[in-house]
């Protein structure tokens, strides 16, 4: 991907989005603190969180392919990594989802980080504050959501 001098900020429907893509997180967390602990509701609930943690764990990995496409790249770096956040998403789906959302929230960290060295060749440096609260917050429900079962 070669390096990119226009800046390109996030529009105002991807913010009003992107905010709103944490709704099942915080909600998924507060179930897992709010519903008895149990066979049912509260294991619907963890179940329902790891799976959309899965799901937007593969669309931050989607990024690098689409970007690697739009530049014509033929580098291995952004195709690899492009499928490495959706086979951590989907295989932590096969794990009891008190641990499996401790991986996939250190696998949103872990995506930031690497957004974090590219976004800037992208010009989408100014992606990056709207990036580290979307991270803060899914990553904090994934982990609190851990810690009530």
């Amino acid at each position: 991907m070669s390096p990119t001098t226009s800046v390109f900020p996030p529009p105002p429907v991807a913010v009003r989005l992107a905010y709103a893509g944490l709704t099942p997180f915080v909600l998924g967390a507060l179930l897992a603190w709010l519903l008895p602990p149990g066979p049912d509701e509260h294991t619907f609930a963890m179940l329902g969180l790891s799976a959309y943690a899965g799901v937007v764990l593969a669309f931050l990995g989607a990024v690098y392919w689409g970007q690697a496409l739009a530049a014509r790249s033929a580098q291995a770096f952004p195709y690899v990594w492009a499928v490495v956040p959706a086979i951590l998403g989907a295989t932590v789906q096969l794990m009891p989802p008190y641990a499996g959302l401790v991986l996939q929230g250190l696998g949103l960290i872990g995506c930031y980080v690497v957004d974090r060295q590219h976004y800037p060749r992208w010009g989408a440096q100014a992606w990056l504050t709207l990036r580290f609260r979307c991270t803060l917050i899914a990553s904090l429900c994934c982990f609190l959501a851990a810690a009530a079962n």
